[in-house]
């Protein structure tokens, strides 16, 4: 088994219990709201507008036996800068004021997962940012085209309003080979082990962030 297969086996658990929170499935169905959508998008600004730096956080705090592993954060950076523009261009084509949603802040849940990241970073073992990586690309390759088309099907709302979703779903999907094999370099115990409980965390907490989302449920109850 590679490191790859034992990543997707050893987070199983947790991968399964994000897809099943109530407002992902809610949305599959095709039953969403515009304020979740905005509330989305809004979150995702928050922590999308922390992949960069925390890429050139981990690349800076690599250990010697990954420097090979540099070449490959320098892609991930330049193909993900701008991502964050992409969702406030949506958030406009929806009628929101983008540049009060930029000052605002995330939620509490957003603010906790993008600080673990930054911590795992400089306390721990840097290479469990991909653990990070690992749970946001697969579940954009899983969930993002298909709930974009769900999404602007039931709120008829227009292509415009999904550029990140589309785009990165799509980017995601090129990205998941280069991703496992990047994986598969990994010979280290201790760096396996540092992607596999990152991930696991960055599921529970990716899957907060979405349990505290808006649902369009009759009583407008919380996911």
């Amino acid at each position: 088994m590679t490191f790859f297969e034992q990543l997707l086996d050893q987070t199983r658990e947790a991968r399964e219990s994000l897809v099943t929170i109530p407002i992902i499935q809610d949305c599959l169905r095709g039953d969403v709201a515009l304020p979740a959508y905005v509330a989305f998008l809004r979150e995702a600004y928050h922590h999308v507008s922390h992949t960069v730096p925390l890429m050139h956080a981990c690349r800076a705090r690599m250990p010697a036996r990954l420097a090979w592993m540099e070449a490959a954060i320098d892609e991930y950076i330049e193909e993900e800068t701008g991502h964050d523009e992409w969702i406030l261009n949506d958030l406009r084509a929806l009628g929101q004021d983008a540049d009060a949603i930029r000052a605002a802040g995330p939620g509490a849940q957003t603010e906790i997962m993008v600080a673990y990241a930054y911590d795992m970073i400089a306390r721990k073992n840097p290479v469990g940012f991909f653990g990070m990586v690992h749970v946001l690309e697969g579940t954009s390759v899983t969930l993002a085209l298909n709930a974009a088309q769900q999404i602007q099907t039931a709120l008829r709302l227009p292509p415009a309003a999904f550029s990140y979703l589309r785009s990165h779903g799509t980017l995601d999907q090129e990205h998941t080979a280069h991703f496992a094999e990047l994986m598969n370099r990994l010979d280290d115990a201790r760096d396996q082990a540092a992607v596999i409980h990152a991930a696991n965390r960055f599921y529970g907490l990716y899957g907060a962030i979405f349990r505290a989302l808006p649902r369009a449920s009759a009583q407008g109850s919380p996911a």
